[in-house]
């Protein structure tokens, strides 16, 4: 079974286009099921699918060698936070590190991160896994750094008490 999309390949996510190649009575169990649960992409994401498949396919691989370098520097990152464990991804432009030496409650964590260092994350809790959050690597290497500096700071108790995000001063005044 093969199942393919324009989401990542192309970087058009939320066009939802997508297709499976196998066996014919898998897929047709599949369309049974995927046809009571979503309805028929809108035409203009089918056609700007169509031009991503019959267009130029070089920057797909300039896409994957910046996101693979990304990814890397987001697990060299991470593993420098005492605690925090990551598993390599492949194949997906997101991270699902364990924060639980400092916060089991994923949600917890990721409204601390993003309220105090301006951090987005998505919580673990909503896939199964509390005390994860899952980080993206799309953004630049320099917001992937400045990005994992910030958490680390809000997580480590040794840190200085003052971080800078530019002009504006951030104080840790949490425990």
């Amino acid at each position: 079974m093969v199942v393919q999309g324009v989401s990542k390949m192309y970087a058009m996510t939320g066009f939802r286009i997508g297709w499976a190649l196998g066996n014919r009575e898998v897929v047709e169990a599949m369309t049974n099921i995927q046809s009571h649960q979503t309805s028929g992409p809108v035409t203009v994401s089918q056609w700007a699918a169509i031009g991503a498949l019959s267009g130029v396919q070089t920057p797909i691989e300039s896409l994957r060698l910046t996101l693979e370098n990304q990814r890397n520097v987001m697990l060299e990152r991470l593993r420098t936070i005492p605690g925090v464990h990551v598993t390599k991804p492949n194949g997906t432009f997101y991270c699902f590190p364990d924060f639980s030496a400092y916060e089991r409650d994923s949600q917890k964590l990721a409204e601390l991160l993003l309220e105090r260092v301006r951090v987005v994350t998505v919580p673990g809790k909503e896939f199964g896994m509390d005390g994860h959050l899952r980080l993206s690597y799309c953004g630049t290497i320099k917001e992937i750094m400045d990005g994992l500096e910030r958490i680390k700071w809000a997580l480590d108790p040794q840190s200085p008490n003052e971080l800078f995000l530019g002009d504006r001063k951030l104080v840790r005044d949490w425990a």
